[in-house]
């Protein structure tokens, strides 16, 4: 039986933001919007901090008519003489794939000496992920990934839509936001369960930079209960593009260098693809409690049937299905993505600032 696409009624991510996040994991200098200069404002003055130029031509009016290659082209010759990028990548918009723009002729007509691929995408996929597979694909045609990774990546990005679709805010057209539980109510059990001789079992699996914060929050437990019968489990394998390979490297000898040293199970882009693992893990221990931080849904429940579960999300729309799903305390953590962008430490989430003050 064919299974018809949810028509959502809630915002869902935009498949231009998914192309301009994917170009910054690729390692390119400088991404150019080629729209008007609000296209994805938001997302591209925040991805600045993470030290990858965004730029846009600006396109008005009269250019939606008329066209703008000119535009591009100036702006991927200031864009090469200001900023000596090592990678660029020319992102479309609605309005420039919808008038026709030919992206790839303005790079080879601007004589730029830079590696340069172009990147076909719009915002009316009903995926995100369309518009990073728009980005993979030019880059292993261009070299900068090997053809055996791009394939890997299509895999997990295709396994993370199934589990949103499943269990995650993509299940049903629309999700009432929340906040979730407060955070003090949750970090009073996290540490009666552990400070009371009960059996735990502490995994981070987050979404690449969104581990920063979300480690904190196992580190905060360990140091808050540092002889607890706690194993921990974190997704900090070395594999996947650039960036994410570098943060998983990062976070993980951090963690160490603060004295936890948790058992590696997946890489920071396979969150979505590491819930049977995660739940093998969480059988073989038998534990009586579970913290879950990062893409808690990734786990099915089954395997967490039995357990007291704390869990921790960064979506406000994602704590009714957990609940659903029987997750005891699920909390929010609101500002964790702006947080996390353009840092190389470890950065405090509100709940271990909790833990450590309970502590």
């Amino acid at each position: 039986m064919e299974v018809k696409p949810i028509k959502y009624m809630q915002p869902r991510p935009s498949s231009i933001v998914a192309a301009l996040y994917t170009a910054r994991d690729l390692g390119v200098d400088v991404a150019i919007l080629h729209g008007p200069s609000g296209c994805s404002f938001k997302h591209a003055r925040l991805l600045e901090e993470d030290g990858i130029r965004v730029l846009t031509t600006s396109l008005a009016d009269h250019e939606f008519i008329f066209g703008g290659q000119q535009p591009l082209e100036a702006v991927l010759r200031y864009a090469e003489e200001t900023f000596s990028p090592e990678r660029i990548a020319v992102i479309g918009t609605c309005v420039s794939m919808i008038i026709g723009e030919d992206l790839q002729s303005a790079i080879t007509n601007s004589g730029i000496a830079a590696p340069a691929i172009s990147v076909e995408i719009h915002a009316g996929f009903p995926e995100n992920i369309d518009g990073v597979i728009a980005t993979l694909e030019p880059a292993a045609a261009a070299g900068w990934i090997s053809d055996e990774e791009l394939e890997r990546q299509k895999k997990l990005l295709y396994d993370a839509n199934e589990v949103e679709r499943l269990r995650g805010a993509a299940s049903r057209p629309y999700i009432r936001p929340s906040r979730g539980d407060l955070k003090h109510l949750a970090a009073e059990r996290l540490l009666s369960l552990a400070r009371g001789g009960k059996r735990g079992i502490a995994i981070m699996n987050a979404k690449k930079e969104t581990a920063y914060m979300f480690a904190d929050e196992l580190l905060a437990l360990h140091e808050a209960c540092p002889d607890a019968d706690i194993t921990y489990f974190a997704n900090l394998e070395e594999r996947g593009l650039l960036k994410v390979r570098e943060d998983a490297r990062r976070i993980r000898d951090e963690l160490r260098e603060r004295g936890l040293a948790p058992v590696l199970c997946g890489a920071l882009d396979e969150y979505g693809a590491n819930g049977d693992r995660l739940g093998a893990a969480v059988q073989e221990r038998s534990p009586d409690f579970a913290f879950i931080v990062g893409v808690p849904h990734a786990i099915p429940p089954y395997f967490l049937e039995g357990l007291e579960c704390i869990s921790v999300t960064n979506g406000p729309r994602q704590v009714e299905p957990l609940k659903e799903q029987g997750h005891d305390f699920v909390v929010v953590e609101v500002d964790l993505h702006p947080r996390t962008l353009g840092v190389t430490k470890i950065v405090e989430s509100e709940l271990g600032a909790v833990i450590r003050s309970m502590a």
